[in-house]
């Protein structure tokens, strides 16, 4: 059974695009959402403790999210070195903001433990393309505190989320036959298409095993579309025209174009297991 949570947002400065210290009820512990020109001159004690941050990137063509998930001992001072080595062309991508997690109970063991495990969890979830390139492989810990990290990682997926990073957050998928009361499903055949999809709270999701066009119209899907198109076509996500995993899209209509490879109707294309299109659908 699940439980509800209470989580606790201060807008330092006012604003909703400013610092935020966010925290969890019975959790000894503090998130901080900053944007990347306000860390040089952030004093606040918590981001100079140890802790485990994640720097959120946006591709500005196709506005598909990255992550890069570190620790450091100072966190404040490994940001700052974060963009120092990027004004240095050390680091090839640029991060908007960081969600750092900081607590008195973490050392260097703890939140290297945090980075591996955090960094695993996001490759197995494939929500965002990771940028860090390898963790700690050795960190040994006792039994009771990899305890205690498993929880503090519990709390940190819900905190993480609430700030805006999906980055831990499996996708929201009905597995086999186990239905919610509302049946999600949904599948599209047309031509050499064949694909299932759910809604989620997000968006629409293809799953993996669909069947793709092979073309792209520009013309058609416009620009934008065409290039996360391309982009995706081109990734691991697809291999011979069949993705291999389960794919996000912002809606219907999105993941339809994606499929098909030209600009359709999602609520028309979509039908459920009934026959019957998403449009007509009024429970969803």
């Amino acid at each position: 059974m699940a439980y509800g949570k209470s989580v606790n947002l201060f807008l330092v400065n006012g604003k909703a695009d400013s610092l935020i210290v966010a925290t969890l009820s019975n959790w000894n512990a503090t998130a901080l959402k900053i944007p990347r020109i306000e860390v040089s001159n952030c004093g606040r004690s918590e981001l100079q403790q140890p802790g485990v941050y994640f720097l959120i990137c946006t591709d500005q063509n196709t506005g598909e999210k990255s992550v890069y998930i570190g620790e450091s001992d100072n966190v404040r001072v490994r940001l700052l070195q974060h963009m120092q080595d990027y004004n240095s062309e050390k680091e090839k991508y640029y991060w908007n903001s960081a969600i750092c997690f900081t607590g008195p109970m973490l050392n260097k063991t703890l939140v290297r433990y945090l980075e591996k495990r955090a960094f695993e969890i996001a490759k197995d979830v494939k929500r965002y393309e990771i940028l860090t390139v390898q963790t700690f492989s050795n960190t040994v810990i006792s039994e009771y505190d990899k305890a205690a990290m498993e929880e503090f990682l519990d709390n940190m997926k819900i905190v993480l989320g609430t700030l805006g990073c999906e980055a831990l957050e499996p996708l929201d998928i009905q597995a086999g036959d186990d239905k919610d009361d509302i049946d999600r499903r949904f599948y599209v055949s047309v031509g050499n298409v064949m694909a299932e999809g759910e809604i989620t709270a997000e968006g629409f999701v293809v799953l993996k095993g669909a069947k793709l066009n092979e073309k792209t119209s520009i013309k058609s899907l416009g620009k934008r579309m065409a290039g996360k198109r391309n982009e995706i076509l081109s990734s691991k996500k697809v291999e011979n025209l069949t993705t291999t995993e389960n794919i996000p899209f912002s809606s219907p209509s999105a993941a339809a174009d994606f499929l098909m490879g030209y600009s359709v109707s999602g609520p028309a294309t979509w039908k459920d297991k009934n026959g019957i299109p998403l449009k007509d659908r009024k429970d969803l």
